[in-house]
């Protein structure tokens, strides 16, 4: 049980990673590099758990993957965020 505990990220780290994404308007097919996300500890388990809720889109490229939110769920993206970051209400667009 102390394992499932461990391997857990937190909700203000998957929305400190998205508040980023929207900060740098990454939507859809405009994407980031995922090394430009290097400061976040858990962040292959964030993009994991992320993608699984289809809020975040994935590009293989040849020589890096890029990561971008997916505006299909922008509402449910904004209200997250500004749930577990109530200082940032209304900065993303």
């Amino acid at each position: 049980m102390l394992e499932f505990y461990i391997n857990m990220v937190s909700d203000l780290e998957k929305a400190q990673v998205i508040f980023k994404l929207a900060r740098k308007d990454n939507w859809n097919n405009c994407y980031d590099r995922v090394e430009h996300f290097k400061r976040f500890q858990n962040l292959q388990e964030i993009l994991k758990e992320l993608s699984k809720k289809c809020w975040i889109i994935i590009h293989n490229k040849g020589k890096f993957t890029g990561i971008s939110l997916n505006t299909q769920y922008k509402k449910e993206i904004t209200e997250f965020v500004e749930k577990e970051m109530p200082h940032i209400k209304g900065m993303i667009e």
